[in-house]
């Protein structure tokens, strides 16, 4: 039997973290299929047929699925799940919001932020803010499995599935949209940026954020926080990395008066190059540092954004 991937889209391109997704499906079966529900996404499902390896797309496009509610997803999904060994979705807003009710439907059991596949039936997933990994074997008749994009590589786009249409399941009679509130900027999206700028309860306002912001900018970079900051007010919540927050592995990631607790180090050590600014000494951002300064944030700053 085939296994299912749920792709998070905004109807009109894939989210980086399905293609990512999609590589780890393709380690717990042989044929891959790929579900886009959406409204008028026939961007996103063309983009999804060239993924290589996939074997079919899944095609619902209904006014109901415009907002991605979990509910009518729900329904549709549990349409065509009997058919499928596994099902999976990005470890995102997205699927941490789907999959927990798709399970309770089911009856089987979840396995969250999965970051290795071992097997058809095994996986490892990080507990205790990731020091330390769990493998967890599953010998349900359907796994659901939500996936650690940061730890699989992302699918190439040079395939060419074939497109199956599906008909809308029964709507909810429970929810309804009432609206939303999207904050929109220039800057790259902080889970698929390959470079992030973060500041920390040091950076000791709001005002003085925007020190952090240049540097961003500067380099092209997305921005990040510790949740100190964000909890100060210095930063908006879907700025925050960690263990609470988004978890990142971009190539270069700049802490800037971070202290480094482990809820934020689970949610940014595996970057490739972590840059370092703190003035402390004995801060533990040092021990996952690649370059560390021991400066004051309101000098180094400034100048490394300058001599950029």
């Amino acid at each position: 039997m085939p296994v299912l991937v749920i792709a998070e889209h905004d109807h009109n391109a894939l989210k980086p973290a399905t293609l990512n997704c999609v590589t780890a499906a393709t380690q717990c079966g042989d044929e891959v299929h790929v579900l886009i529900a959406g409204s008028n996404c026939a961007g996103a499902r063309d983009m999804a047929a060239k993924i290589s390896g996939i074997a079919k797309i899944l095609y619902a496009d209904a006014p109901a699925y415009q907002h991605f509610l979990a509910e009518n997803l729900t329904n549709l999904i549990l349409t065509i799940a009997k058919n499928y060994t596994h099902i999976l979705a990005p470890a995102t807003t997205f699927g941490k919001n789907l999959l927990p009710r798709l399970s309770a439907l089911l009856d089987v059991q979840q396995i969250s932020d999965i970051t290795s596949v071992i097997d058809a039936n095994t996986f490892t997933r990080p507990v205790y803010a990731g020091n330390a990994i769990a493998t967890v074997q599953s010998s349900d008749a359907t796994k659901l499995l939500t996936v650690r994009g940061t730890n699989f590589a992302a699918a190439e786009l040079n395939g060419g599935a074939s497109i199956e249409n599906l008909a809308a399941a029964s709507l909810s009679p429970h929810v309804s949209f009432e609206g939303q509130e999207l904050t929109k900027s220039a800057r790259p999206e902080l889970t698929a940026a390959g470079m992030i700028v973060s500041g920390g309860r040091g950076v000791g306002s709001a005002e003085n954020f925007a020190l952090i912001e240049k540097l961003a900018d500067k380099i092209g970079a997305a921005v990040g926080a510790s949740r100190a900051a964000v909890d100060s007010g210095y930063a908006p919540n879907d700025y925050q990395v960690g263990q609470t927050g988004k978890v990142v592995a971009p190539t270069l990631y700049i802490a800037i008066g971070i202290s480094g607790a482990i809820q934020h180090l689970a949610g940014m050590k595996d970057s490739k190059v972590i840059v370092a600014i703190n003035k402390d000494a004995e801060a533990p951002i040092f021990q996952v540092a690649d370059y560390g300064l021991v400066a004051d944030l309101f000098q180094a700053t400034p100048e490394l954004t300058e001599k950029l």
